[in-house]
């Protein structure tokens, strides 16, 4: 991994989680313990209203720590009930945490190539529906990181466990003085809790 992101890998492992949230985490890393233990691939979808935030953080940070962990076969996704395009900030934000970003389109909803090792394919990043062609199609954890999300979608089709797992919306803040704290805050929640959960799987 980067040198930059193993520093903040390092900060982040010291972040507490509460017991609620472990609480609440804990049936994904049974999902993975599952998964891995049968030698089986493991996908996970993190499934949000725009695809534009809160989902894109946590399939990037679940795709670090299962590097970190050493967990082979793990492969996260992101979608949501529309596509928009993810937002700038939060590839800005994780540059500053240590990862390399590509921007390897520019439309409306531009494609972000995300690297977190040199010998490690990127993470590809845009904003589309959760049951996009790029996307599993089955055999999937469907991880609803947001309430309006898990409200709105009753059925995840090709699911096989579906996961409540949401967190604040860091839009909140945007065009305050208070968003790159907002939008960091996030993704150091987030990477703490997908810290947990890899570090919860028995090898």
């Amino acid at each position: 991994m980067f040198a930059k992101l193993k520093e903040s890998i390092e900060a982040i492992a010291l972040m507490p989680v509460s017991e609620e949230r472990k609480e609440i985490l804990i049936p994904l890393a049974e999902f993975i313990q599952k998964k891995n233990h049968a030698g089986e691939r493991i996908n996970l979808n993190f499934i949000c209203t725009h695809n534009s935030r809160r989902s894109h953080l946590s399939q990037i940070w679940s795709q670090v720590m299962a590097e970190h962990f050493s967990i082979k076969n793990v492969f996260c996704y992101s979608g949501g009930t529309e596509a928009t395009a993810m937002f700038p900030k939060v590839a800005e934000t994780l540059e500053g945490q240590g990862l390399e970003i590509q921007r390897l389109s520019e439309p409306a909803n531009p494609v972000y190539a995300v690297k977190y090792a040199e010998d490690a394919h990127p993470v590809i990043c845009f904003s589309k529906k959760y049951d996009d062609a790029f996307n599993p199609v089955s055999g999937f954890a469907a991880i609803m990181t947001c309430s309006n999300a898990d409200a709105g979608c009753p059925f995840i089709a090709g699911a096989e466990k579906r996961i409540p797992i949401k967190f604040e919306d860091p839009k909140s803040s945007d065009g305050t003085p208070e968003m790159d704290r907002t939008y960091l805050e996030r993704s150091l929640e987030i990477a703490a809790e997908m810290h947990f959960v890899m570090q919860s799987v028995k090898r």
